[in-house]
């Protein structure tokens, strides 16, 4: 008999750049660890003994230490941060047919079916396992017949553990619960929904969809079915085969090195652009050339997931000059972004980052209002003599691998 439930495993990485630190330096396990950049910096991450002092994410370091005096702050693995997340990465994608790379750490499988052949529960357990003896990561998880239900199965299972919620048991785990365990519910919703009596879960269930949509909008409606056990299944598995490129085809062939890296620059800026507009993070550059006879090559790289510019930069114009026939004349330059994973906060927290995002942002914000000329790199700011803007494309869709 055919599987009808649905089988959805949420897997986490714990405390994923302490974690990396700690395999890196055993000496650190046991100790309050930060994660972050000194003096302006903040806490990209921190150690569950770091957490007793009452220290979190996104909090400034300089509080942090006020907390805790004797914490160690560190980011010196942050090399290997990818390193790992790929490692687990093709782990899960060797073991299950359908998953979804949420976050740089975070992970949910489609195990539906599973029962026919291993038992859901038994091979995410197994898979959990694999994951953790082989990456040396501590892993926490969660099953049950929905995204959102895993997810906070999860968060009840951590540090290190994993939570099962059997079908026809879901209002049983989830109605206990405080309002703020439901992922999404910040501080403004939750003290609206006390404001009108509504503590528990099982309070949103009790209370008619009408007055949950009056309380809180058409966020309300969500809740409601949240707290009857109702949310989606959907795994979304071509989160590695979306791409964002953008080429130019020039009005004559190019051989002019200065020429040909301020258009690279330029074309990676839109493209990144792009990219922190849609909350993504790229993991793989292509930099494509065709030359004068329409010869085409491409050459790409995996790098660490970044949504930066300067970083990005740096790795189209080494893969130009690793791909470039010198003196040999193009006639069109492509920037790709792949292997896109959503933003995460984490990633943007490590010392000068944070103040290179906000200049970045800054900038995208000045162009959303004054178009995309107002702000330009100084090599961007050449003659665009050379350009053909009606060949110019954006594609903004997915890719095969």
């Amino acid at each position: 008999m055919q599987d009808q439930f649905h089988h959805i495993a949420h897997f986490d990485l714990d405390s994923f750049f302490v974690s990396v630190e700690i395999i890196n330096d055993p000496s650190l396990k046991g100790k309050p660890v930060l994660v972050g950049g000194y003096e302006r910096g903040v806490v990209a991450a921190c150690s569950y003994e770091a957490r007793k002092y009452g220290i979190h994410s996104a909090m400034p370091m300089k509080k942090a230490l006020q907390l805790c005096p004797h914490a160690i702050v560190t980011s010196s693995s942050r090399g290997d941060y990818s390193k790992y997340s790929r490692w687990v990465t093709e782990i899960i994608a060797s073991k299950v047919p359908l998953f979804e790379k949420a976050s740089i750490d975070e992970f949910y499988i489609d195990l539906t079916g599973m029962d026919k052949f291993f038992g859901a529960s038994k091979y995410a357990k197994e898979l959990r396992q694999l994951i953790s003896s082989e990456t040396g990561l501590p892993i926490s998880g969660g099953l049950s017949s929905a995204r959102f239900i895993s997810k906070m199965a999860t968060n009840e299972a951590k540090p290190n553990g994993f939570l099962e919620i059997p079908h026809g048991k879901e209002k049983e785990f989830l109605w206990p619960l405080g309002i703020e365990k439901i992922n999404g519910v910040g501080k403004q919703t939750e003290q609206t929904l006390k404001n009108f009596g509504i503590y528990t879960i099982e309070d949103i269930a009790r209370t008619p969809i009408e007055l949950m949509e009056r309380y809180v909008g058409k966020w309300g409606e969500s809740l409601w079915h949240k707290a009857h056990g109702i949310g989606s299944t959907e795994i979304a598995t071509d989160w590695e085969q979306k791409s964002m490129s953008h080429e130019n085809t020039f009005d004559k062939d190019y051989n002019d090195i200065e020429f040909l890296h301020g258009e690279l620059v330029r074309l990676t800026e839109t493209t990144a652009y792009s990219l922190r507009e849609d909350e993504k993070l790229a993991g793989c550059v292509t930099v494509k050339i065709r030359y004068s006879d329409f010869e085409t090559t491409s050459r790409q790289e995996t790098i660490d997931y970044t949504a930066l510019d300067d970083v990005l930069i740096a790795k189209v114009k080494d893969l130009f000059n690793k791909s470039y026939q010198k003196e040999r004349p193009v006639r069109l330059l492509g920037v790709r972004f792949s292997q896109m994973i959503p933003f995460t906060m984490q990633m943007s927290l490590f010392d000068k980052n944070v103040e290179k995002l906000n200049l970045f942002k800054a900038v995208d914000d000045i162009k959303d209002r004054f178009g995309s000329k107002a702000v330009k790199k100084a090599v961007t700011s050449k003659p665009e003599e050379g350009s053909n803007k009606h060949t110019t494309r954006h594609n903004k869709k997915r890719e095969a691998k």
